[in-house]
């Protein structure tokens, strides 16, 4: 603790303690349970309209402009001017185009294909009077910064494109009409997460669904039960509102086992049992989810939860003490039909898992670059796959900002508490294929600690690069000394030296003390280019190149997984070659409407005899 609290005071300098940060990066509200909640669905048709010149936010007081610029206000620009009023706006929403939310701007016109900026969205809904009550706005995703106001008031702000965050709006909710605004600008710079410089699409745009939820007065914020490795159910709820104190609070396991604990004076409350008779440990083989309720002050929320344990002994991975062997895959969640939106419905997660699952034999996915949907990560749950889940601190970031430190520390506690309930999570990673240096290795430090401050129960890794060491392929990285789980991104036989019939008897120089995943290995093939003698980009050499890097992957000893890059081919605006590419990164095992190439097939087969 000491060494963590000194390396903190290094680095920020301006932060007395790591717990008071890790206390201050808690959001005021969680609604972990929201999917259980009454709640009112405000997915659908929204009006916009872009602000190329941001005057929404940037125009000041006592600009003469000012008034008539600003979509946000709750005004109804056609009543006016039927009235004939001599006020004159700039914009009118109600007869704004219309996009559907959620789903990215980009797919919604040509116009926007491209479009990086500020857009405003309106939705008007009716909402009944809330007496003795408390209403909250849960946004799943807005991508990347959110500015949203309701009748005309500023309710809250957000950044972090991938992560859930809620307003209370009991105040300026009416009952009767409504008028929600959200500002959502797109823009990335040196100073978000992640940077304006990546290998996918930064969709612009809410999504994943908005809801209004209603709760009582006092109500619960956050759930949640995990199974330790000593066999005890332990977890912890909390309440928010006036009489969150000195409340008895029920956890009920199915019909198995119900606990009782008393919250403190914040309203937080305990508990710990031993693991009741007869529970079945979820795995992939039997995905078994219990129905959990909690019950405190007036209030119940529930949840579908699984019971297991992850731990590493050695360079082994124990799923409920016994060693698993990851088959896995990497997957980008906008990789579904040929104009994706960042819109995954139950119906095209379910379809993109079951071809993981079903088609590849795989029993792991790599939820690549960013927090994935609730949606995907529930239906893990249920379909039986683990998962590996991370943020986008990826490639270029602003290591020596505090500021940027606690963005990146912040989305990556939205993402914990909201997925703590998962069975199918059993990885935290902590970036992606970032430059060794020194202040980079100080923040993927903090992330880490914060992992294991925040959910001691799962394991901690990070997608490292490799590089070469005489004849072999080496880990010199001081960052993986905080990991649980080495990981390594290598394409030896598609970028770099390496010439593809030497991929196999490439060598590892690895610690023996600790398991390996090849978190990313991959080469380029447009569906349907075949037989050019070998060319690079057609679905011989991927075929091959699977082939000779699973050749060469069965010569590392502590090798405990895999997820190739990637399941579907995926838009990457920085992959511009005219013939093969033209927007796309063509590293997918299937085209982006789904067309299995030749290494689909390899992959499987390996697959199938690892089982």
């Amino acid at each position: 603790m000491k060494t963590l609290v000194a390396a903190f005071w290094i680095f920020i300098g301006a932060i007395a303690s790591l717990p008071t940060m890790a206390q201050d990066l808690r959001p005021a509200f969680l609604l972990t349970g929201a999917l259980s909640r009454d709640s009112q669905d405000l997915s659908g048709q929204w009006t916009y309209s872009k602000d190329l010149y941001r005057t929404g936010l940037t125009d000041i007081n006592g600009w003469v402009a000012k008034s008539r610029m600003q979509r946000y206000r709750d005004v109804d620009v056609a009543a006016v001017e039927a009235k004939g009023g001599v006020d004159f706006f700039e914009f009118d929403l109600d007869r704004g185009p219309i996009v559907n939310v959620p789903g990215a701007w980009n797919a919604a016109s040509p116009e926007l294909r491209y479009y990086d900026g500020l857009i405003w969205f309106q939705r008007k809904f009716n909402a009944q009077a809330l007496p003795g009550k408390r209403a909250f706005l849960r946004f799943e995703a807005v991508n990347y910064r959110a500015y949203v106001y309701l009748n005309g008031k500023e309710v809250g702000r957000h950044e972090g494109g991938f992560t859930p965050f809620v307003l209370e709006v009991t105040g300026a909710l009416r009952a009767g009409d409504n008028r929600l605004v959200v500002g959502v600008d797109s823009t990335h710079d040196a100073q978000s997460i992640p940077t304006f410089i990546t290998d996918w699409d930064l969709y612009g745009g809410i999504t994943r669904p908005v809801r209004l939820i209603t709760t009582p007065a006092t109500f619960i914020d956050d759930a949640m039960v995990t199974l330790r490795p000593d066999g005890r159910i332990a977890g912890e709820v909390r309440l928010q509102g006036p009489q969150a104190a000195n409340q008895t609070v029920t956890v009920a396991i199915g019909a198995l086992a119900t606990a009782r604990a008393i919250t403190d004076a914040s309203g937080r409350a305990v508990f710990d049992l031993a693991a009741p008779k007869g529970l079945e440990r979820w795995s992939p083989e039997k995905p078994m989810l219990y129905d959990v309720r909690f019950s405190a002050s007036g209030d119940t929320v529930r949840d579908r939860v699984g019971f297991r344990t992850i731990q590493v002994k050695g360079s082994q991975i124990l799923l409920n003490g016994k060693p698993v062997w990851l088959r896995g895959i990497s997957l980008h969640e906008e990789e579904f039909g040929p104009n994706p939106a960042r819109n995954m419905t139950e119906s095209s997660s379910r379809a993109l898992l079951h071809e993981i699952k079903h088609g590849l034999g795989a029993n792991y996915v790599r939820l690549s670059h960013y927090p994935h949907s609730e949606t995907t990560v529930r239906l893990a749950d249920e379909m039986g796959l683990l998962v590996w889940s991370e943020i986008p601190v990826y490639w270029t970031v602003d290591w020596d900002n505090p500021a940027v430190l606690r963005k990146a520390l912040a989305m990556q506690a939205e993402t914990i508490y909201r997925d703590r309930n998962r069975a199918s999570v059993i990885m935290w990673s902590v970036g992606n294929e970032t430059p060794v240096a020194d202040a980079r290795t100080r923040f993927h430090a903090a992330m880490a600690d914060n992992v294991r401050r925040l959910d001691p129960s799962r394991l901690v890794s990070a997608a490292l690069l490799v590089k070469h060491d005489g004849a072999a392929l080496a880990i010199d990285d001081p960052l993986a000394d905080k990991l649980d789980v080495l990981a390594v991104n290598t394409y030896a036989g598609w970028y770099g030296p390496d010439k593809l019939d030497a991929v196999a008897k490439l060598k590892w120089k690895v610690p023996a003390d600790r398991p390996l995943i090849l978190s990313e290995f991959g080469a380029d093939a447009l569906a349907g280019y075949r037989n050019d003698g070998m060319k690079k980009f057609t679905e011989e050499y991927q075929a091959e190149y699977y082939r000779q890097t699973l050749a060469m992957a069965e010569q590392i000893p502590t090798l405990r997984g895999m997820s190739p890059w990637i399941l579907k081919d995926f838009r990457s605006p920085r992959r511009e070659h005219p013939v093969f590419q033209n927007g796309w990164n063509r590293k997918g095992i299937l085209s982006e409407t789904g067309v299995r190439k030749q290494a689909f097939g390899v992959l499987a087969d390996y697959y199938r005899s690892k089982q």
